[in-house]
């Protein structure tokens, strides 16, 4: 169906509507429809929750902010349980080569959201980055620590 990615094997629950493939969502708790970069965005909130211990009521999926007026989505915020943010996760489909312009987008949504990490993936490449607001500026990480 979906290739394999570069992340460990998790079960999904799917099912098929309307000749269309849905994956479960278990932070948006509803299914939907299953797209190369919904693939990668499940695989994701699976590593943050099953690997680095993320709880799923702390977790945010797809939801809009403004940016300079303008709608935007973020595809993954886990937040501390006082209410910062601590990720911002950019996914993109497989397909897609994480560039300039990736982290350009992430960076762009962290003007608002002030996480303390970053992460972007295409399910093939990951890139993790701590930032540092004094220095203005992100440092790259082998992995994002385990959620405390």
């Amino acid at each position: 169906m979906f290739e394999k990615l570069n992340f460990p094997g998790y079960s999904f629950r799917l099912k098929n509507s309307e000749n269309k493939v849905l994956i479960f969502d278990v932070v948006r708790k509803k299914f939907i429809r299953l797209t190369p970069e919904e693939w990668v965005r499940q695989h994701a909130l699976h590593f943050l929750i099953q690997h680095k211990n993320f709880p799923v009521s702390l977790l945010s999926v797809e939801k809009q902010i403004l940016l300079n007026g303008r709608p935007k989505r973020y595809d993954i915020v886990a937040y501390t349980p006082a209410g910062d943010i601590r990720l911002i996760v950019e996914c993109k489909s497989p397909n897609i080569q994480i560039s300039q312009d990736t982290f350009d987008q992430i960076a762009r949504y962290n003007l608002i959201l002030d996480a303390d990490y970053l992460m972007v993936t295409n399910g093939m490449r990951h890139y993790f980055c701590q930032m540092d607001y004094s220095a203005k500026r992100y440092h790259f990480l082998p992995d994002i620590p385990v959620y405390k």
